[in-house]
């Protein structure tokens, strides 16, 4: 399963203020930024580059600059809207998509009430959504991006649960994650535990 946990100091230092109840939104919001950020950069570690010749203040140089590879950015509302803003600051050639799933949280299942892609073909693919737990709405994402042609779409999630990677898996077999924690469980209302309560509901005060 490539599953991919983020492993750095900070990462953990973010995570732990996202966690604690007393966290405000204002400053949830700026901390969801800046784990987002480190997740961006981590998730991306592999795209391609090509050799460049340019001149500095003092000689010539061969460097690297990243190849055309649009890149697709694919929010799951609402919640995974506040992690997109890092990847539009740091990539330059970066188109977003919209899908709209809601869990019912009766029966925890996902209904999708918006959809809004750029074209996949040919794109790297990344749909974003703070919480993996059931993984139901992950894999309903995933199935819609294969639909419009994307090939490979990975997961980008800032909390996981071992349900969660484990129901991906089984119905998109070999498909990526990345998560900055893999957190123990889901209670018996599909929470995850300890996990850090309803992320949309934290980020936006509602």
């Amino acid at each position: 399963m490539p599953l991919h946990i983020l492993n750095h100091p900070l990462a953990e230092h973010i995570m732990t203020h996202l966690r604690d109840v007393t966290t405000k939104p204002a400053t949830f919001r700026t901390l969801a930024y800046q784990l987002s950020l480190l997740l961006a950069i981590d998730a991306t570690r592999d795209l391609p580059t090509e050799e460049k010749v340019i001149q500095t203040p003092l000689e010539e140089m061969t460097g690297h600059v990243l190849t055309h590879q649009p890149l697709v950015v694919v929010p799951i509302l609402r919640a995974g809207l506040g992690m997109v803003q890092p990847f539009l600051d740091t990539f330059p050639d970066v188109s977003v998509g919209y899908l709209g799933l809601e869990r019912d949280h009766t029966t925890a299942v996902a209904r999708n009430y918006y959809c809004k892609l750029p074209p996949l073909v040919g794109r790297r693919v990344f749909l974003v959504d703070p919480m993996l737990a059931t993984g139901g709405s992950a894999a309903q994402a995933i199935t819609v991006a294969k639909e419009h042609g994307a090939f490979g779409a990975q997961l980008v999630c800032i909390v996981a649960s071992p349900e969660g990677v484990a129901e991906v898996e089984r119905l998109h077999p070999g498909t990526v994650i990345h998560t900055a924690a893999l957190d123990r469980a889901l209670n018996a209302k599909k929470y995850i535990l300890p996990g850090l309560g309803d992320f949309g509901d934290r980020l936006y005060g509602t």
